[in-house]
């Protein structure tokens, strides 16, 4: 267990380490005022506590990404451990990190907006639109996800459409509601549930003895598909994803003080990087071989692992509050995407969400879409929603770049992840079957090739923005005298 083992010291060792050297380039301002107190509205801006903060920003960025993810993932063997380690620690987690201070700065503006001020108004009508469909894609998904595994918990018992339509009444509600009225008092609960399931399948793994395999970078997929740049599409929410950006606003406008970031932000990324560690070395270890997984997959997808794991590993009790883990996770993501979806539109039309009709204008018609979306086979639409959210962690990682760039700070901690998945992101278009069906060696030429002429063009965006002083963050230098 040397690898897994050591995987996991590695991200604990980077929050305390390269985390505090992102906090300190970014530089924390303890005396400035957060958006929880500066536009407190009682619904989505208010201040709440870093406990709390920190288990919603768990439970919103991981969906079934930690899980799902890692155990598709471990198909390709222990090479699976280098890039939830390495990506979670240099850009995962920097990605959110950087999004939810920046965001905190601009008053707890969502990505899309964030890119109108540093890339200018057609990207942010871009990545409004980008971002919507994201969020409806993964709240849509977040329904029917955690209604199956239901369903399979409770033997058939009570029907799939009646679980589906009483996600969905929980979904409005929480994108509704104050956020510190069901999110900010289920979430606790929630999270206890995530973390235990998560601590009692990795602490079976060890007192059980489970051969983990060791570190290898051969490829062990059994239909040979390609390490690079598929892993980096399998595995999303364990290391880097893009929806992420979109989650992390939710926090910036609860957050008490800045210096809680490191902790809310860049702590639960190692936190999901953890999990999806002690998910993906079950996978790999428990099923037999990569043949049995892939057979499993086939057969009941990443569900069917998730049972076989649980239950192997702590029996039919520990076994289903494992499982009841895994379904937390789904849909504590798809309620807040929908909220996300309504908090992005509305700051687009600049529409005040003090009123609750207003909100109601807003979320139905996107439930509507919704529900219509839970008609339509999805794996064709997935595949596209896995290269979108990290192009959209691409974005971010721009974003941060930018920031760090005009504030003359250091801004490769961002700009290199950034650069290195725009690389990959391209040529997973150029060459997938849903993209352009380039050859793998055109597509890796053309993909240097245009990110080497995204990178001059972001360099001259940049100059000329530092020339022009653009003002990094929303003043606030008056709230104290008026407050």
């Amino acid at each position: 267990m040397i690898t897994f083992l050591l995987g996991i010291a590695l991200l604990i060792v980077g929050y305390f380490t390269y985390g505090k050297v992102v906090e300190r380039i970014f530089g924390v301002k303890e005396e400035r005022p957060t958006p929880a107190y500066v536009n407190q509205d009682g619904v989505d801006y208010l201040p709440m506590s870093t406990p709390r903060n920190s288990l919603i920003q768990l439970l919103n960025i991981a969906g079934t990404g930690p899980v799902f993810g890692p155990i598709m993932g471990a198909l390709y063997g222990p090479v699976a451990f280098l890039w939830i380690v390495i990506g979670c620690i240099f850009a995962g987690a920097v990605h959110d990190y950087l999004t939810g201070m920046i965001s905190i700065r601009n008053k707890g503006a969502h990505l899309p907006e964030l890119a109108s001020k540093f890339f200018g108004k057609s990207m942010r009508h871009l990545v409004n639109a980008f971002a919507v469909l994201l969020l409806l894609l993964v709240g849509t998904v977040f329904v029917s996800t955690p209604a199956s595994l239901l369903h399979v918990l409770m033997d058939g018992q009570v029907a799939l459409g009646i679980l589906i339509a009483a996600i969905f009444i929980y979904y409005i509600l929480a994108t509704l509601l104050p956020v510190d009225k069901i999110i900010g008092r289920l979430y606790p609960y929630f999270g206890a549930i995530l973390l235990v399931s998560s601590l009692g399948v990795g602490i079976g793994l060890i007192v059980t003895g489970a051969p983990i395999p060791e570190l290898s970078l051969q490829n062990f997929h059994p239909e040979n598909m390609p390490v690079l740049p598929l892993i980096f599409f399998t595995i999303t929410c364990g290391a880097l994803s893009g929806f992420h950006a979109t989650q992390t606003p939710i926090i910036s406008r609860t957050i008490q003080r800045e210096k809680q970031g490191r902790k809310i932000f860049y702590g639960m990324m190692i936190a999901e990087g953890i999990i999806a560690m002690i998910w993906a070395a079950a996978a790999m270890s428990l099923v037999g071989s990569y043949g049995g997984l892939n057979e499993m997959l086939n057969a009941g997808g990443p569900g069917a692992v998730v049972t076989e794991v649980s239950t192997l590993l702590l029996g039919a009790i520990g076994g289903t509050i494992a499982v009841l883990g895994v379904v937390v996770l789904p849909i504590t993501s798809g309620d807040t995407a929908f909220r996300s979806a309504r908090m992005i539109i509305a700051e687009y039309f600049q529409i005040a969400q003090k009123k609750i009709s207003r909100r109601l204008w807003i979320a139905l018609p996107l439930f509507a879409v919704s529900v219509a979306l839970t008609q339509i086979d999805f794996n064709i639409l997935w595949r596209y929603f896995s290269w979108a959210n990290q192009g959209t962690a691409v974005i971010a990682l721009f974003v941060g770049a930018m920031y760090l760039y005009i504030a003359r700070k250091n801004y490769w901690i961002a700009l290199i992840p950034g650069a290195f998945m725009l690389v990959m992101v391209i040529t997973y278009i150029l060459n997938a079957e849903i993209g352009f069906r380039l050859p793998m060696t055109a597509s890796w030429i053309g993909s240097f090739i245009c990110s080497g002429a995204i990178l001059i063009l972001f360099f001259r965006a940049a100059k000329k923005a530092r020339a022009n002083n653009m003002p990094l963050e929303v003043d606030v230098s008056g709230f104290k005298h008026s407050a």
